[in-house]
């Protein structure tokens, strides 16, 4: 029986579907693990296939590649002495479809085991395409007991009590556990719990990536048996390291000391824009984003993440002025512009307007103007940028807020109009915040310059969509600060108006918001995706109907 073991931990970015060249990630991983005396490499949930999966995963040749791809990959562990290799895939089982870790060894399938707490909240829906497996036992490698929990098992004590009667070593967790605010402490909560309950060590091996509207941030990191965490990886960034293990009369002991890149809060909303956003882009392979700079704070914030995100070549920013358009914020845009690095062209759509006035003049015949009118300006700089998207193959960038977004204060087919949105979950007044932050901080790995990326008078001037004369965000929305504490109750918090109110808003103004917030759903649906930074985005983790009368103000 083995006194030690060294463990590889690979927090890697896969990109979902893409299965050969996850593997071919993974054998590099291996690769390097094995010229530094590893043991055993650990990779995340389902790293051949990456995650999530969603119904790409009942198709059963995507089933048969990834086993196949599995069966090959054993080849790599032939040698005499290699490593063993913990991969993640899904696994046809008879008639049960499983999500399963896979421990590869001497060429071979050595182990499996199927993960048992299928997560069916939020963003997941694993119980719609999985099928649970029992509570696991241990995997003996190399006369260790290695105690493995595919993500979600470590979330509940029954796992960990199966593995640790069974006589488990050390419990290992590849996972795959997306970024919101707050997530990393839950995270390290329920590890803290479940090293309680047993007295075993844990390694937490999370991938990095951003899919769609998910980011994994990675953050991995081993919890010695009296809740200290002796090794943490770089969070958003991948990273590979090699942890040393002494069996000692108290059990397993982590001999490795390790502190990677650990954001704080405002950092890293910062950085979950940046990963998303610049996977999307990558893996979708656009050649770069276009995108209107208004000299709004919302484009210039958008901006400069896709500059930090993709670098400055790669950004095309788009002033579309119309009549209504201040020189005070002519002179904004161009300077963020200058100050990113950026391509910048103007496109006027005053004639767009004009022309559109008058194709329309006779349906619109004892009509006065209203927000309609207002609108067409919005819907014309779509078609510019669709225009420009279509032509270049660039992706257009949209840059709505969620306070916006979530009362309907956007244009569909407008400033709705493109295929991502960075934004998508900041609250304006986050906006505003992170803006201040970027012009005092260049991020970790960030491709865009020092400095005051954000123009000070975009920061400081009242924000104004300029579709008509002397419009402000204020005259017909309550101030900011008051507005997004009332969304942040009614959207993140599922409180009621009555509930709101007891805050300390008013009663009027929050029975608005809300029915604002509702009737505008049909709006959402049609939403680009965009970064989760929040508990409860707008997409998969809220899911209300676009036909509803309910109101609380009115039961």
């Amino acid at each position: 029986m083995s006194d030690s073991i060294s463990i590889y931990m690979a927090q890697l970015n896969p990109t979902v579907g893409a299965v050969a060249a996850n593997c071919e990630q993974i054998a590099a991983a291996y690769a390097r693990a094995m010229i530094q005396g590893a043991d055993l490499v650990l990779t995340p949930e389902l790293s051949v296939t990456g995650y999530p999966l969603e119904d790409l995963v009942l198709k059963p040749f995507f089933v048969r590649t990834a086993m196949q791809a599995v069966a090959a990959l054993a080849e790599i562990t032939a040698e005499e002495g290699a490593p063993g290799l913990l991969v993640g895939s899904p696994w046809q089982d008879g008639e049960n479809l499983r999500n399963a870790v896979v421990l590869l060894e001497g060429g071979e399938v050595r182990e499996l085991r199927f993960k048992h707490n299928l997560p069916n909240y939020g963003v997941f829906d694993e119980i719609r395409v999985f099928d649970a497996g029992t509570p696991p036992t241990p995997m003996v490698f190399r006369g260790i007991k290695l105690g493995v929990m595919i993500c979600e098992d470590m979330w509940y004590p029954d796992c960990t009590a199966s593995l640790a009667s069974a006589g488990a070593d050390i419990l290992l967790v590849p996972t795959c556990s997306p970024y919101e605010l707050g997530k990393h402490t839950e995270r390290k909560r329920y590890s803290s719990n479940r090293v309680s309950e047993s007295g075993l060590p844990l390694i937490f091996c999370n991938q990095v990536c951003g899919q769609d509207e998910l980011v994994f941030e990675g953050a991995s990191y081993v919890m010695a048996a009296d809740g200290s965490i002796p090794v943490e990886l770089d969070a958003f960034f991948e990273e590979e390291y090699l942890t040393s293990w002494t069996r000692t009369a108290d059990g397993w002991v982590c001999d490795s000391r390790h502190q990677g890149y650990a954001p704080d809060t405002q950092e890293g909303m910062y950085q979950a824009m940046v990963l998303g956003l610049g996977d999307y882009v990558r893996k979708n392979r656009f050649p770069g984003v276009v995108l209107g700079l208004s000299g709004g704070i919302d484009s210039a914030l958008s901006a400069a993440v896709a500059v930090d995100a993709l670098g400055p070549d790669k950004v095309q920013c788009i002033m579309m002025p119309s009549r209504y358009t201040s020189g005070e914020s002519l002179g904004d845009a161009e300077q963020c512009a200058k100050a990113l690095g950026v391509q910048y062209d103007v496109i006027a759509i005053a004639t767009g307007v004009e022309a559109f006035d008058e194709m329309l003049k006779d349906a619109f015949a004892e009509t006065e103007p209203d927000t309609t009118e207002e609108n067409i300006q919005s819907r014309l700089r779509g078609l510019a940028l669709m225009s420009i998207s279509n032509k270049f193959g660039k992706m257009v960038l949209t840059t709505g807020n969620k306070s916006e977004v979530s009362v309907g204060y956007a244009t569909l087919y407008g400033d709705m109009c493109g295929g991502y949105n960075a934004l998508k979950d900041l609250y304006k007044t986050e906006v505003f915040a992170l803006s201040r932050w970027r012009n005092n901080v260049v991020p970790q790995g960030a491709l865009g310059p020092g400095g005051e990326v954000v123009p000070d008078n975009i920061i400081t001037k009242p924000p104004t969509a300029e579709l008509r004369e002397d419009q402000k965000d204020e005259d017909s929305l309550p101030p900011y600060d008051e507005l997004d504490d009332m969304l942040k109750c009614l959207v993140d918090e599922e409180m009621s108006v009555a509930d709101v109110v007891a805050r300390g808003h008013d009663a009027s103004t929050v029975a608005r918001i809300e029915h604002l917030l509702y009737i505008a759903e049909y709006k959402r649906r049609q939403a680009p995706p965009g970064v989760k930074i929040t508990r409860k985005n707008f997409g998969r983790d809220r899911r209300y109907p676009i036909t509803n009368g309910f109101r609380s103000a009115r039961t």
